[in-house]
């Protein structure tokens, strides 16, 4: 890995560098002119994986990172990469039957026709911001329709929704918290405020009772990521402070969208479990995979995704609370992610590190770019 090009600092410009070095890396290496759909992984070397699979979790996530590129770059290549997915998702990955399934073969055929609940929220979210980019009120219809797909198919009896269409276990809070992150897009792209709420909000407010029912530890305020069928906490699975942080940010924009204050407590939680517990005093500061309820550390390894969240809840406190440490931790937690993990030069990425830093020789997941460029283009969005 000789060309991977780390740097102790951040580019000095975000928004230049995403949309002269990142974004156009990327569209150049997901399409292929004799291949549907977009490349999945990238060997640790950058170069495409031609796994004989798609999935309908990396085109959508994909369909999102494109259509916000094309938000940050109107004239770059961003929207025309988008719409090449969303032609895939509808052509390729939707079940006429309803929902999406969660895996084709190369040629575009089934592979695994169950339809899950993380998936239906990505597909949610990058329709949300295909509308954004584009203005297709075709992508707002279809996301009612499998909203609309998920409270029939994949209602549970104690709340929420169940994993997938055969009510696979364990019951895991992560993909309700992208549902969540999903209504907030939509809410805002169906012109819905805090004086006039409608079916988006509401979803965001069941989502979010849930949470309060159902994935929190009363006894210290952590967050719960796993129930059994009758949605029981299982209190002693891991931890993982990415999630908490994710949440924060999720939490803190469900205030601004509704003016629901009783979620302030509740983000103070995550946030002071996840900072005091799940950041590695040692060097590299940066956030570990996962730790026990107690903060006793269980997977010592870091990955990316979980410093990209934690950029994510510092953009939000500084933004809402004011909080000067978070807005401090900003610029901190984005030169260790140059630093550690993102190639300078392309965009490309280490996916994940071991505790003293040293990279770990896997494969590139691309999907993990949606991790990446959020929080990238949150911090613009707040400074600017």
């Amino acid at each position: 890995m000789s060309s991977y090009s780390t740097s102790m600092t951040a580019p000095s410009d975000l928004r230049k560098w995403i949309n002269q070095v990142a974004m156009p890396s990327f569209a150049k290496i997901v399409l292929r002119s004799d291949d549907e759909g977009y490349v999945e992984f990238l060997t640790p070397n950058f170069v495409a994986d031609l796994k004989p699979r798609k999935s309908t979790l990396s085109t959508a996530r994909l369909i999102y990172c494109f259509s916000h590129a094309a938000i940050l770059d109107p004239h770059g290549p961003g929207l025309a990469v988008a719409q090449h997915g969303v032609d895939y998702l509808l052509r390729r990955c939707a079940n006429p039957a309803g929902g999406f399934y969660r895996s084709l073969k190369a040629d575009g055929t089934a592979l695994d026709d169950l339809s899950d609940l993380g998936d239906l929220g990505f597909v949610l979210f990058g329709l949300g911001w295909y509308h954004r980019a584009s203005g297709n009120k075709l992508a707002l219809e279809i996301a009612e329709k499998t909203m609309c797909f998920i409270e029939s198919r994949l209602a549970s009896n104690g709340g929420g929704f169940r994993q997938d269409t055969i009510d696979s276990l364990p019951r895991r809070q992560n993909p309700h918290m992208h549902l969540l992150e999903a209504c907030h897009v939509l809410a805002e792209e169906s012109k819905e405020t805090i004086s006039t709420p409608g079916t988006w909000l509401r979803r965001a407010n069941i989502l979010v009772d849930l949470l309060r029912k159902k994935f929190i530890d009363s006894t210290n305020g952590s967050l719960i990521e796993q129930c059994d069928i009758n949605w029981n906490p299982i209190v002693n699975s891991a931890r993982e402070p990415g999630s908490h942080f994710e949440w924060v940010w999720a939490l803190l924009h469900h205030h601004r969208l509704t003016g629901d204050d009783s979620v302030l407590p509740i983000a103070e939680c995550f946030y002071r479990f996840a900072v005091t517990h799940g950041i590695d005093s040692n060097n590299p500061h940066l956030v570990f995979d996962a730790i026990d309820k107690n903060g006793q550390i269980l997977s010592a390894t870091k990955l990316m995704w979980s410093q990209t969240e934690a950029i994510k809840a510092f953009v939000a406190r500084s933004e809402f609370l004011n909080d000067k440490d978070a807005n401090k931790k900003i610029d901190d937690f984005i030169d260790l992610l140059f630093k550690y993990y993102v190639d300078l030069k392309t965009g490309f990425f280490c996916n994940q590190i071991e505790r003293d830093g040293r990279k770990r020789i896997i494969e590139m997941p691309v999907r993990v770019l949606y991790h990446l460029e959020l929080a990238l283009a949150e911090v613009i969005r707040w400074r600017s």
